[in-house]
């Protein structure tokens, strides 16, 4: 019978299996112990046994041996794996810094774990629109299979940073960086 570890027991094995950087989670491959009462919200406060967990130290621990695979999350260490809730992205790009040209600008991300990302190719960002409100949620890559919801305050700054372009065949309102067009929303529906 396995047995369902904590949230101190994942800490501990994350701890022990980080050496400075992102544990290499892509190699570990532990059986499954069952869910774990954590949950991350759309606003990206990560709750344990519906309490949030305040030791930003440890929110960004768990987040380095976060995984996502067809379509659920888990915390992973190399001899368990636990499932857990995540609301919307399990992170939150809360900043964002613009560098080079208006030309050749490249955006790099900061997350409210600490990730940075810049946004390009590799690291697409994409708006999905509520079908009922029309409302835009922005989400950039950042690792692996996992993106950061690209805070309200942050999105009207990309939105300044804005330019139409044909993307497809149809004109698009959208942002560039690192040579990639991101297209935010048909520049038809802005008239």
């Amino acid at each position: 019978m396995t047995v369902k570890p904590s949230a101190d027991d994942i800490a501990a094995a994350a701890r022990a299996a980080s050496k400075g950087g992102l544990p290499p989670i892509h190699k570990w491959n532990p059986p499954f112990c069952g869910d774990l009462d954590m949950r991350i919200a759309r606003d990206g406060t990560w709750f344990y046994n519906g309490t949030p967990i305040g030791r930003a130290p440890l929110v960004r621990l768990f987040s380095t041996i976060l995984k996502r695979e067809d379509g659920k999350y888990f915390l992973v260490t190399p001899v368990e794996k636990v499932g857990i809730t995540v609301d919307d992205a399990p992170f939150v790009a809360i900043d964002f810094e613009v560098a080079g040209t208006e030309e050749n600008a490249v955006l790099t991300f900061q997350t409210n774990v600490g990730d940075q990302t810049a946004a390009g190719p590799e690291h697409p960002i994409r708006v999905i629109r509520d079908p009922e409100t029309g409302e835009p949620s922005p989400y950039v890559h950042v690792r692996d299979d996992l993106e950061a919801l690209i805070d309200r305050k942050s999105f009207y700054r990309l939105i300044d940073l804005g330019q139409h372009q044909d993307h497809n065949g149809v004109s698009w309102f959208g942002i560039m960086s690192s040579g990639q067009f991101f297209p935010i929303i048909p520049s038809a529906e802005l008239e």
